[in-house]
């Protein structure tokens, strides 16, 4: 963690439907730290608790930083409070990721990475992919490649080999997955997949079929964020209108584009923050600096800049002299 590299002790509150994670990482922190001179097993602590656990770091004025991980709506509701005290924020928040896949594309290459990217982790990562813009020339030879792909995806236990998706993490994950798809389809969708499997065998799973859907233009329900393997995709003719609709989002976490021309690959990274080329989206970005713009919140983790928004800046003016030096030419012949 950046912030114990810094010398800071840290306060973690995980999401309340993951708190295992939490738990074990402590307990490998504890570990690390086991022999280390100056190294306490209290630097890090885990709090287990749902929403009020959260609203008490954002109000606590011992705490001077808050790095938060979660929703756009967690983030426009903590981040004022923060700012009211004047403690400092490091939001990393939702995003709703784009592919552009152009005509010079290797399609077999940007199917592998729709796949890994859009399905694994069953849609439930910060930087899965949500929407395809695809050339219009392309489309619909790409959409049902795409739908036979998803259909030989492998579902169930992620911990058996060949498993690409597991289940979904609740049962309100499901409901928002369903509500979403029946969204799009009022605003003119047509969906691949997206119904829930082995019910009868594991009933209080949650397990799904990833879905595509075919969305005739940028929509509501697109523009945003479900947490679920739900792969939305729409047409575009020119580049310029490709971009735009990539940025018609609230968001502005990461984004791809498959092409093989070199013009429009760097005319792609320069309109957008997190940029990937011929590679999905994927999370392991963060050996650079993660993190994006707009509902995204700002803050950036990782990456070599990253340990300054743990550590204060200081100041210090040192006079060596047995004369007092005085700005704006001042003199000062005091008693």
């Amino acid at each position: 963690m950046i912030a114990l590299v810094c010398g800071d002790p840290v306060v973690w509150k995980p999401s309340e439907k993951s708190p295992l994670t939490a738990l074990a990482c402590a307990g490998l922190l504890r570990r690390a730290g086991e022999g280390v001179e100056g190294a306490s097993a209290d630097l890090v602590q885990v709090v287990i608790g749902g929403r009020e656990a959260g609203e008490a770091f954002v109000d606590d004025p011992r705490l001077p930083l808050v790095s938060a991980t979660g929703s756009t709506a967690m983030g426009a509701a903590g981040g004022p409070r923060l700012a009211s005290r004047f403690a400092r924020s490091l939001l990393e928040l939702g995003g709703n990721n784009a592919m552009i896949v152009a005509p010079t594309s290797d399609r077999e290459l940007a199917i592998r990475a729709v796949l890994f990217s859009a399905v694994g982790t069953a849609g439930q990562r910060c930087t899965t992919l949500r929407w395809l813009i695809v050339h219009e020339s392309l489309a619909s030879e790409l959409v049902a490649d795409l739908v036979r792909a998803y259909g030989t995806v492998t579902v169930g236990n992620p911990l058996d080999d060949g498993v690409l998706l597991g289940p979904l993490i609740d049962a309100q994950a499901y409901q928002r997955m369903q509500a979403a798809l029946a969204a799009a389809r009022e605003q003119g969708g047509t969906v691949h997949g997206g119904e829930r499997l082995l019910a009868e065998d594991v009933p209080e799973g949650y397990y799904v079929r990833p879905a595509v859907v075919e969305m005739p233009a940028q929509s509501t329900i697109v523009r945003e964020e479900t947490f679920a393997p739900i792969l939305y995709v729409m047409r575009y003719s020119s580049l310029a209108e490709a971009i735009a609709i990539q940025n018609d989002v609230p968001q502005g976490l990461s984004s791809s584009i498959f092409t093989g021309d070199v013009r429009e690959a760097e005319t792609f990274t320069s309109a957008i923050g997190s940029a990937n080329v011929n590679v999905g989206p994927s999370g392991a970005e963060i050996g650079g600096a993660f993190g994006g713009e707009k509902a995204t919140g700002g803050g950036r983790e990782a990456g070599s800049d990253a340990w300054k928004a743990y550590m204060r800046w200081v100041t210090v003016t040192v006079n060596y002299s047995d004369e007092l030096p005085l700005a704006q030419g001042v003199e000062f012949d005091g008693a």
